[in-house]
């Protein structure tokens, strides 16, 4: 506790005071002050207090502490950490009043970390003072990371990261998301001043590296990414070291380069010392994936030489040499087209020249066979000899086979050439037809066809009996020429037009004969094995067998016959193409009938085959309906009815009985036979309901088919009203909306614009008025009549000009215009 004579004492007072409070309190100084008033009586002790007793402050921020006075000082001053006197400056403010003083520091700085004491002196040299403590702290600051930083592929890279703060920071660096360790890379440390050591360093160690610096004390942690580029040093390749071109021909050769690195490198070309800059002799094109291309145009034999491709970029610089050493080229100046018989002999002669002088082969075409000096077949007939630059292949016993190219290739070690030349074989006559026998009868027309091959053409002639049939034909004879084919219609008229025809096909190589047949067609036999099946009260299938001989002439179709054993006249019935199944129809049941089948060709009928006799079922009830259902609009529901048999009766009605599954009693409802559906209605929401559905024909009823359907429960109003109104009615509805939408718009032009259609009838009204008031006798007389009517012009005046619209007022009170006829 704090006694009276505690308060009288200041000095005591305030050690007291210290002790049993933390740190003094501006005010509460104040009121001990008034309690020492008031006990001591007007004694004024001089007091001093700071409003901080201690500060943390980092470098680069700034701080004022407040010094206040209790009594009657007469100078208040502060004292830095070395104890001198502090004066007003840059970095430093003082702000003096008579009992309170403001120190303020700007920028603090390490150095400025101390005891500052601010010392109150009175009137009697009595001096009290207070102090407060500045601790001044670095913060965590990155100074001058760069990012990028490069470095050369292979080497030890250092990754500068200079972060400061006080304490000394802990760093940690990180790679993809994960920590870097030494254990972890081997490659990889962390120098004592926390920069990042990779050993021979690669380009897949490039990519963003995180430093993050922390300072536990604090809990302050902050980081930098920093981007490593690796340099990697040009890696330059030549596709072909050494080129051969041949002078003088205009001809052009391309080098090719190809250079890796980071960055990309830079690609020149050299030739003895000198750059090579793009001209019309040299092109340089730079192409995408490193490569560079030198093209060197019309080559002359003072271009050969060595070329130099260089690359560079940061990394440093490599070059490759490329060699052209400049020919003249292998030129083939002998060859020509071959023309032999077929089994003769054939020599091709090919001729070439060239420095040096070039290597001649021959290779086929067809199948790519190559022939060379000294070569000879298997089969003894392909035989190459050569000698001096000229080659000579022979073909001996020339087949139709060795028709086509071959190419005749002039080759050194600098370069070839090639050309072609196309070997002809004429032989005889070739003739192609297989089908030599044709049919046909008098009156109808056949072309027979002899089809040839040849080389050259044939020249072809019909003969019949040894006498030849012109080109122009006789009166039943006429002669149709193609390429490679030619035909002689023939139209007997009698037995002598049927028998052999020659044909005869010639040129300068041979002559070859073809005899063909003509001979007379007859009607088929008759078909065989005739069956009934799928027999019906109405409806019955016939089939039968092919007849064994077609006449010569293709069956057209079959002819099916049949009649009720008590008829005397057959019904025809032909069959689809020539199917041997035909369905007979509209039959009477429980009749008997007679079936017979007879084939068509083109010569006629041929006779029919055995009568089988078959039975139409008699008439009965018809079978159960097969039902599926679909629910309708609202309350209702569609019943599908899908007849079955019909017992060979129309069916007259179905009778549909339906009633709930909570209700013994039946509602039925009778359908016409000649529907295909049943509509139920109205119907119970929320409701399962039974079927019975029976159809009905003049012999009786049919067994019963069970159906059942549940109706949902009731939809909402809005699914309701669409369902019950249709789609048709909501489309309708959507349509005249749009119709009163657009006569609002219209009335709306007619009233503020003074257009629209409703202007243009208003227009046409008055018009027809103004004419039926002038002119009405006249109309009422049948006449018509004529108004002129000026044009108006763009800007609204009346045009007296000539050119005006002519309307004309007819009795049937149609309007009609038409420009001045000096406009039309």
């Amino acid at each position: 506790m704090i006694g009276a004579e505690s308060v009288c004492r200041p000095g005591r007072f305030l050690q007291q005071l210290k002790a049993d409070f933390l740190q003094p309190k501006t005010m509460m100084f104040q009121l001990v002050h008034l309690l020492g008033v008031l006990v001591c009586g007007s004694q004024a002790a001089l007091q001093v207090s700071i409003s901080l007793n201690k500060v943390e402050l980092s470098v680069g921020e700034s701080k004022f502490f407040i010094c206040t006075a209790i009594g009657e000082p007469v100078r208040l001053e502060w004292f830095n950490p070395q104890g001198e006197r502090i004066l007003p400056s840059k970095r430093m403010a003082l702000h003096s009043e008579t009992s309170r003083s403001r120190l303020i520091i700007y920028n603090a700085i390490i150095e400025d970390a101390g005891i500052y004491r601010c010392q109150a002196t009175d009137a009697n040299g009595h001096t009290e003072e207070a102090s407060v403590v500045l601790e001044i702290y670095q913060r965590l600051t990155f100074r001058d990371v760069q990012s990028p930083q490069e470095f050369r592929h292979g080497e030890t890279a250092e990754v500068v990261c200079d972060v400061i703060s006080s304490p000394v920071p802990v760093v940690v660096w990180y790679y993809q998301d994960k920590e870097i360790t030494e254990e972890h890379h081997s490659r990889f440390q962390v120098l004592p001043n926390n920069n990042l050591q990779i050993h021979q360093v690669t380009k897949a160690d490039e990519g963003v590296y995180r430093c993050e610096a922390s300072v536990e004390a604090r809990g302050e942690i902050d980081f930098v990414d920093i981007a490593m580029v690796v340099n990697v040093p040009p890696v330059l390749s030549v596709f072909q070291p050494a080129f051969n071109a041949t002078a003088d021909y205009q001809e052009s050769v391309t080098f090719t380069c190809m250079t890796s690195g980071s960055p990309d490198p830079l690609v020149t070309w050299h030739r003895k010392g000198q750059q090579l800059e793009p001209s019309e002799q040299y092109i340089i094109a730079r192409l995408e994936g490193g490569r560079s291309m030198l093209t060197i145009r019309n080559i002359r034999q003072g271009d050969g030489g060595t070329y130099t491709c260089r690359a560079t970029n940061k990394a440093g610089s490599q070059e490759r040499e490329i060699f052209l050493k400049v020919f003249v080229q292998p030129h083939i100046t002998q060859l020509k087209n071959v023309t032999a018989v077929e089994g003769s002999a054939a020599m091709i002669s090919c001729g070439a020249e060239g420095e040096p002088l070039p290597d001649i082969s021959w290779r086929r075409a067809s199948d790519g066979k190559a022939f060379t000096d000294g070569d000879k077949s298997q089969d003894g007939r392909f035989e190459v000899r050569g000698r001096h630059g000229k080659s000579v292949l022979t073909i001996s016993g020339v087949k139709l086979t060795d028709l086509g190219r071959f190419d005749c290739e002039a080759l050194s070690r600098i370069g070839g050439h090639q050309k072609s030349m196309f070997l002809d074989i004429e032989y005889i006559p070739k003739l192609l037809s297989n089908h030599t026998i044709f049919y046909s009868w008098e009156g109808n027309a056949v072309n027979i066809s002899c089809d040839v091959m040849s080389n050259p053409p044939a020249t072809m002639l019909w003969r019949r009996e040894r006498f030849t049939i012109s080109a122009e034909g006789t009166t039943n004879t006429r002669v149709h020429s193609a390429e490679g084919k030619s035909v002689l219609e023939v139209t007997p008229m009698s037995d002598r037009d049927f028998g052999r025809y020659n044909c005869t096909a010639r040129n300068n190589i041979g002559v070859r004969y073809q005899e063909f047949i003509l001979a007379q067609a007859d009607v088929p036999s008759n078909p065989y094995s005739v069956r009934l099946s799928a027999v019906s009260q109405r409806l019955a299938t016939v089939t039968f067998m092919k007849p064994d001989s077609h006449g010569g002439v293709p069956i057209s179709f079959y002819l099916v016959q049949y009649k009720d054993v008590g008829a005397q006249e057959w019904r025809d019935v032909k069959s689809h193409s020539i199917q041997t199944t035909v369905v007979l129809t509209a039959l009477e049941p429980n009749t008997t009938y007679e079936v017979r089948v007879a084939a068509v060709n083109g010569k006629g009928q041929g006779e029919f085959s055995h009568t089988e006799s078959f039975q139409t079922l008699p008439i009965r009830e018809p079978s159960p309906p097969a039902v599926h259902g679909q629910r309708g609009m609202g309350k209702a529901y569609r019943l599908g009815l899908v007849k079955q048999d019909d017992g060979g009766m129309p069916i007259v009605e179905y009778i549909v009985k339906y009633r709930t599954d909570k209700e013994e009693q039946w509602m039925t409802k009778l359908v016409p036979g000649m529907n295909d559906f049943a509509m139920l209605q109205p119907l119970q929401w929320n409701t399962r309901y039974e079927v019975e559905i029976t159809a009905r024909n003049v012999k009786g009823l049919s067994e019963p088919s069970f159906y059942q359907f549940f109706m949902p429960q009731k939809p909402d109003i809005t699914e309701s009203l669409f369902s019950g109104l249709g789609l048709g009615t909501v489309v309708g509805l959507g349509l005249g909306a749009l119709l009163v939408l657009l006569v609002l718009v219209d009335v709306g032009c007619f009233f503020l614009r003074h257009c629209g259609l409703l202007m243009c009838i208003t227009r046409s009204v008055c018009s027809k008025k103004t004419s039926t008031s002038g002119k009405g006798k006249e109309i009422e007389e049948g006449k018509a009549a004529y108004l002129k009517l000026p044009l108006k012009e763009e800007n609204g005046k009346e045009s007296l000009k000539p050119d005006t619209i002519e309307i004309k007022v007819q009795g049937d009170n149609f309007i009609h215009t038409k420009l001045d006829d000096s406009k039309a």
